[in-house]
């Protein structure tokens, strides 16, 4: 008489057998926190669709970034909230522009404890909400954003970031950014591409989060969510400019093109977890219909197995307290 095989469930018999065989992990310091800091702010600001997550103040940054270092995350990446916006997004290349401030202010806070990384986009900065400026005719202009996007990067790195995260998904962005650092002397500022950046439905909660000021769409730019082998040719165009790592973005509902991307890449693979995707975790949670932290670490966990090296979520520091105390 024959038995089927027993041995895969021998493998998963206890928790000691499935720690000793577990084919995927999470560390700390592979969790990159995004966060957004509001110009004038004096104390924080709740974000009402991202449950515990913020618009902080300069102050309130710096002690998250301070929380982020000693948890052994592997970045911060910044978000500013101006005060003020134009149609070419003056405040992204200003010195004294609150994410440029920002970047200083946590570069000083935590040196070379955690990577400082700033986003290089304009639609944060812009008073129509695109991630570039506008020809006359209302369509993106790409060349012309190029010519900002380098200022935003120079001055970013000046600041003292240590990466950035050129989202805009504008062509070329990443050679002409690569090009301006290092014409400005920072040949060692590593640029994240956001290479496979989709235009999402998840990204709601976001646009609250910077107050954006979009009326439409940036379906034109971004890529389009039906669309799956022209990602890889996004990343290998970002590869040749001289990324040195590159990003999917969003990351749940795009498992499939992070698997591809990691399959291909030569470099580290970030993946994005979004705001929507953080935002229907925490409202199902929040009505009993699924189990809150086990979400939380699976749905990490899949990006990890799925070939994400970084996972970008609004619960890292949540995270890596469940590692430290052997809970997750």
């Amino acid at each position: 008489m024959s038995f089927p095989s027993r041995r895969p469930r021998r493998l998963r018999q206890s928790p000691a057998v499935r720690r000793l065989v577990a084919q995927t992990s999470i560390n700390p310091h592979q969790l990159i926190l995004p966060a957004f800091v509001r110009e004038g702010a004096t104390e924080n600001i709740a974000i009402s669709s991202m449950p515990g997550v913020v618009q902080h103040s300069r102050d309130s940054l710096k002690a998250e970034a301070a929380r982020a270092a000693e948890a052994g995350l592997g970045g911060i990446m910044l978000f500013g909230v101006p005060a003020t916006r134009d149609a070419v997004g003056s405040g992204a290349t200003d010195p004294e522009g609150i994410l440029n401030l920002a970047i200083t202010d946590v570069k000083a806070e935590v040196g070379d404890e955690l990577l400082v990384m700033g986003d290089v986009c304009l639609d944060e900065f812009t008073d129509h909400g695109h991630c570039g400026v506008l020809a006359a005719d209302g369509s993106v202009d790409n060349d012309a954003t190029l010519a900002i996007y380098a200022e935003m990067a120079v001055a970013q790195a000046r600041a003292g970031a240590d990466v950035l995260g050129p989202s805009g998904m504008m062509d070329g962005q990443v050679g002409v950014i690569r090009a301006a650092l290092d014409q400005a002397g920072f040949q060692d500022t590593l640029v994240m591409a956001y290479s496979a950046k989709y235009a999402s439905a998840f990204y709601g909660p976001f646009r609250e989060a910077v107050d954006s000021q979009l009326v439409g769409d940036r379906r034109t730019y971004q890529m389009d969510p039906a669309n799956r082998r022209e990602a890889v040719l996004e990343v290998e165009l970002d590869l040749e400019e001289g990324a040195d790592m590159v990003m999917v973005k969003p990351a749940m509902a795009y498992m499939d093109i992070l698997a591809d991307v990691a399959a291909i890449s030569p470099v580290p693979v970030a993946a994005y977890q979004i705001s929507g995707e953080f935002a229907m975790i925490e409202a199902a949670a929040a009505n009993g219909w699924i189990d809150r932290k086990a979400s939380i670490l699976e749905s990490v966990l899949g990006l990890r197995r799925a070939g994400a090296d970084q996972v970008l979520t609004y619960w890292s520091l949540e995270i890596a307290q469940w590692l430290k105390e052997g809970t997750a």
